[in-house]
């Protein structure tokens, strides 16, 4: 059931939500009602670039306020938009083996401007973890490189050409996701390293995003023992806080991976891991399954307000992040579909088409008319 409450509304505006299928079922509408701040898109969302584009259109349109559309879109095997009219990328790793951090800024603006072109606003990459560990099961050839400093320039590259292109990037997963064994979609990940380790490599790409002044970090449900021993990152006010806020000095939008990974699931309930979140300084949550689910989540947060747990305040600094986000990067729903193909989206494409997958630009545009 649903209230119209200015608390709940409040709460909700901390969420962002997946939904299945490719239309707004009954779930979805009652939640933006209700004021949730986005939905992201995955690729059981996703058909053809038309659909897709109208369906983004259709979510604008029924939000009647700026609402943000958000996608995973990384290159390489990270990618929810495939085939023709995209750009075909390749992994991360590969550009960071070119070194070019003019070439991989240019990757930003393409991904930008072709995710605009649909009605995207946010993309969740790139990924600045560090690619210390050959037995990473889920990072592996997403991150740029095995060197932090090369992550760094790298990552912070192709953010800038995300938000010159008008897209807010988000580097992941923080405070680094490289060196773990196992997959916080399947387990709940722990790292041994010591501060100065952590400082000399895994938080060396984040410090450098942070100075850059770049939109939004996610966190990682991982679990760092010289930092907060037994507390995911996502619930650690110590590494959201302490390290993140106070000793990195980032100071825009901090988003949670998804709450329903097993990571927190198969160890804490929603509605302590959303609270407990809240108060470690994450500003949204992502929630991409279960309605049921997402409810719980927003419910138990106006609970904790009400009960003096969680501070109104807190929500109001997370609000005002949100609120700046939205002022750089929430586009009102528009037709620019046929941007796809034209001879801009040809400029930004040639060069990098024929040098990552051997094929002539020419060809691979002409493909999408």
């Amino acid at each position: 059931m649903t209230t119209s409450s200015s608390l709940y509304r409040d709460c909700a505006r901390l969420f962002m939500v997946g939904f299945p299928g490719t239309h707004i079922d009954s779930e979805l509408a009652a939640l933006m009602d209700d004021g949730i701040y986005g939905a992201i898109l995955f690729k059981r969302n996703v058909g053809s670039a038309a659909d897709t584009a109208a369906l983004c259109h259709a979510l604008k349109t029924r939000a009647g306020r700026p609402f943000i559309l958000s996608v995973d879109q990384e290159g390489g095997r990270v990618a929810r938009l495939r085939g023709a009219p995209f750009t075909a990328l390749p992994p991360m790793r590969e550009l960071g083996q070119r070194g070019d951090a003019a070439q991989v800024e240019r990757v930003g603006r393409l991904l930008a401007y072709e995710l605009r072109a649909l009605g995207f606003d946010w993309d969740f990459a790139p990924v600045l973890d560090v690619d210390t560990n050959p037995a990473n099961p889920v990072i592996g050839d997403r991150s740029f490189s095995r060197e932090a400093e090369e992550v760094a320039r790298l990552g912070v590259a192709l953010a800038r050409g995300l938000e010159a292109g008008g897209v807010a990037s988000c580097g992941k997963h923080f405070p680094g996701h490289g060196d773990t064994t196992t997959d916080s979609h399947l387990t709940l990940p722990r790292l041994p390293h010591d501060l100065e380790r952590l400082r000399s490599v895994e938080l060396v790409p984040f410090r450098a995003f942070a100075q850059a002044g770049l939109a939004s970090l996610m966190t990682a449900h991982v679990l760092f023992d010289a930092l907060d021993p037994g507390v995911p990152a996502t619930m650690s006010q110590r590494v959201l806080q302490g390290v993140l806020r106070e000793e990195l000095g980032f100071d825009g939008v901090l988003v949670s991976d998804d709450l329903e990974m097993k990571a927190i699931a198969g160890h804490y309930s929603v509605e302590e891991a959303t609270v407990q979140g809240t108060l470690a300084g994450v500003d949204l949550f992502l929630v991409c399954h279960n309605a049921d689910v997402q409810r719980r989540a927003i419910e138990a947060l106006v609970k904790a307000v009400e009960s003096g747990r969680v501070s109104r305040e807190r929500i109001a600094q997370a609000h005002r992040r949100l609120d700046a986000l939205s002022a750089r990067f929430a586009h009102p729903a528009e037709d620019r579909l046929a941007l796809l193909g034209s001879p801009e989206h040809h400029a930004l494409a040639e060069g990098l088409v024929s040098t990552f997958t051997g094929r002539d630009p020419t060809e691979v545009m002409l493909a999408s008319r």
